[in-house]
């Protein structure tokens, strides 16, 4: 059956509300502090390298590429060479950790944005989470296999060296869901056994963090 207007549910409001269930999800602001390596880079800088737009991947062969993925886990390695994500290449594009090149040609930071922004749906949303953990220097990675958009590790962990703490859900301010849609995103954040995080992301790119946890009365 279609929804109805009531049963959808502003999620501003509804986050801004702090509410408490009886049984259930308890919701608080959280603030995210930046930590003192900004990205994670840690203090030895890279110098940009070429990468190449291939499909829907960004292909590195340098072994800078190598280098900045045992620093901070930017893309993922296969066979010597480094895949990125539109998101993850976008990222170190606009860092000048990169550039990208698509048959022949030099992409700028706002093709690159355009070309993804037409692949993947919500694009602009899910970056500016993705840039804003970044730059408080948390590793962000896709949590796809999850149901969720992205698993985010605590500061000084890896991938590989303990599990993920949150997983994410990048959300505009203006977007709406159902209570069942919030339910199923808790229940995906209690069977990875991770927490839930939702990202509130506003018309100029600012965020603002919920995490829901469960309590018992």
């Amino acid at each position: 059956m279609p929804k109805t207007k009531k049963e959808k549910i502003d999620l501003e409001k509804q986050l801004n509300s702090k509410t408490t269930l009886e049984i259930g999800p308890e919701i608080k602001e959280i603030k995210m502090k930046a930590g003192k390596n900004g990205d994670g880079d840690k203090k030895e800088k890279i110098k940009a390298f070429k990468t190449i737009l291939s499909g829907e991947h960004i292909v590195a062969k340098d072994k800078k590429a190598l280098d900045l993925h045992g620093m901070s886990r930017f893309g993922e390695v296969k066979e010597k060479k480094v895949y990125y994500s539109f998101i993850e290449a976008l990222y170190l594009l606009e860092r000048k950790k990169i550039t990208v090149y698509h048959k022949g040609k030099k992409l700028s930071f706002d093709k690159l944005l355009e070309l993804a922004s037409s692949v993947e749906p919500n694009f602009f949303t899910r970056y500016s989470v993705f840039k804003d953990m970044r730059n408080r220097g948390f590793i962000v990675k896709t949590a796809l296999k999850f149901g969720a958009d992205f698993r985010v590790y605590d500061r000084g962990i890896k991938p590989g060296e303990d599990h993920a703490k949150w997983v994410l859900f990048p959300v505009y301010e203006t977007s709406s869901l159902t209570w069942h849609e919030f339910a199923a995103k808790n229940r995906v954040a209690h069977s990875t056994k991770k927490n839930l995080l939702i990202a509130i992301v506003d018309e100029e790119g600012d965020v603002t963090y919920y995490e829901i946890n469960w309590i018992r009365p």
